[in-house]
């Protein structure tokens, strides 16, 4: 009978935890399989952003600027719900790696507690600093309300968001990429049909000379949170439901076992998580210094900062989709106790990374005006958000090296010194280049910093990547 591919990516994880021999070819073959639909998985998050954007977008630049001003913080918190989940998957990766199946249920059952308490207390965090929070970003006025309302919506639904992540994480790490890959495209389509009722007032509509009255809620930058947060919501219950009724590795089951965290679990978690929650931080509170820096620029400075960052998105989440690949290949090698194997499982994807998003800042520079011009009609905010894409599309394959090789050090669960690179990048060269240049050259200035920091940052990761001090 003819395999299918999730079967041979199966029979080709089994050669990791059998500790049998493997062909470069069979290795390339995995990465490939690993990591065309994690690149899929992190495009269609994208595409969502982006559809927001541009639905947004439309509604003018106040609107835009709204969403903008707050999206540095919603990345903050967003991150951390990727350092907690990684805290408890990265472990499941280690123990699959080492053929311990009961430890990994062990993990995934205990992380659904520590999770869901985790989940709760960020959201209602969220919610508590909402009113405050473009204030304390020195947003003008006329943005304040609405950021406001996009941010405690985002906050209510972080919960539910903590669980998709953390479901998502854990069924990569398992080596299965398809499943959580095929939700992230559902959500994104389901975000599209929520948000075109709950962005847009009811109207009348014109269609091969029909003419017919489409509903809506006319809610606005309030509707894209509610919009984004409902697809998420429903992704989540589906995939947390799959994973602990159907995944053949993580299924919960009778007399299994108990869901209160264990110390030595979350000391697991804490050794792997903490770190990469900091380093989150680290570049989110950067970027929401960035926020600072470009708000005394103007509204069309922030609405174009904000769009040229989600559509930069487009160009390294190919990036983040190979360092998912990485982190579970790396993870599995590590727990099987294959450190040649383990490095070049490194070595290969970090060069991959470097080439696909070379390519696609190719493809950013030449097509910047098409990307902008199709998320916002104001021209003054178009000619910013060109001129910023085309600036960073030369940083691309650096920025890849840092990405990729980071997955890497998450899979081998070395964390502390890359968070300590990213840290002194960010803060001694980025921000200084950009607190420097941004009062002499406006925005340009902050983009340029940003390229010089993210290419220094990828020569530090390659530097630490072949030292090797990392597999010990």
């Amino acid at each position: 009978m003819e395999q299918t591919g999730t079967d041979k990516t199966g029979q080709l994880l089994a050669l990791i935890r059998g500790r049998q021999p493997m062909t470069l070819r069979q290795q390339l073959s995995l990465i490939v399989r690993l990591s065309v639909p994690a690149v899929m998985a992190q495009l269609s998050s994208i595409v969502m952003q982006y559809i927001d954007a541009a639905m947004v977008g439309s509604l003018g630049a106040s609107a835009s600027a709204s969403i903008g001003l707050v999206s540095t913080t919603t990345w903050l918190f967003g991150g951390s719900c990727s350092a907690a989940a990684m805290g408890f998957s990265v472990q499941v990766a280690h123990a699959i790696g080492a053929k311990d199946m009961q430890r990994a249920r062990d993990v995934f059952r205990q992380s659904l507690v520590a999770i869901a308490i985790f989940g709760l207390a960020l959201g209602m965090a969220g919610v508590l600093i909402s009113g405050a929070l473009p204030v304390w970003l020195g947003g003008d006025e006329s943005i304040r309300e609405g950021a406001t309302h996009y941010f405690v919506i985002y906050s209510a639904f972080l919960p539910l968001f903590q669980f998709y992540v953390l479901s998502g994480s854990m069924l990569r790490c398992c080596g299965n990429m398809r499943l959580p890959s095929l939700l992230s495209v559902a959500m994104c389509l389901l975000d599209v049909v929520f948000n075109y009722f709950l962005i847009f007032p009811t109207r009348e509509l014109h269609v091969a000379g029909l003419q017919f009255v489409m509903p809506g809620a006319g809610l606005g930058v309030a509707g894209a949170a509610l919009g984004t947060g409902l697809a998420e919501a429903m992704t989540a219950l589906w995939l947390t439901w799959y994973l602990c009724r159907r995944s053949p590795d993580l299924r919960l089951r009778a007399g299994d076992g108990r869901f209160r965290p264990t110390r030595r679990i979350l000391r697991g978690a804490l050794h792997i998580g903490l770190p990469m929650g900091l380093e989150h931080a680290v570049i989110c509170g950067a970027q929401i210094m960035t926020t600072t820096i470009v708000a005394p620029l103007g509204v069309c400075a922030i609405a174009a900062n904000s769009f040229a960052i989600t559509a930069e998105s487009l160009c390294y989440m190919p990036g983040y989709g190979i360092a998912d690949a990485a982190t579970t290949l790396v993870g599995q090698s590590y727990g099987a106790g294959r450190k040649r194997l383990t490095r070049r499982f490194a070595c290969i994807t970090v060069l991959m990374g470097m080439v696909v998003m070379g390519v696609m800042g190719v493809v950013m520079y030449v097509g910047a005006p098409l990307i902008i011009g199709s998320m916002t009609p104001d021209a003054e905010v178009r000619a910013l958000g060109v001129m910023a894409l085309r600036i960073e599309a030369f940083a691309e394959p650096m920025f890849a090296a840092a990405i990729v090789a980071y997955g890497a050090f998450v899979g081998a669960g070395h964390t502390l010194v890359p968070c300590l690179m990213n840290l002194t990048s960010i803060w001694a060269v980025r921000l200084t280049l950009a607190a420097w240049l941004a009062p002499t050259m406006g925005l340009r200035g902050v983009w340029l910093a940003m390229c010089v920091e993210l290419c220094f940052r990828g020569t530090i990761f390659l530097i630490h990547l072949a030292r090797g001090r990392w597999l010990r």
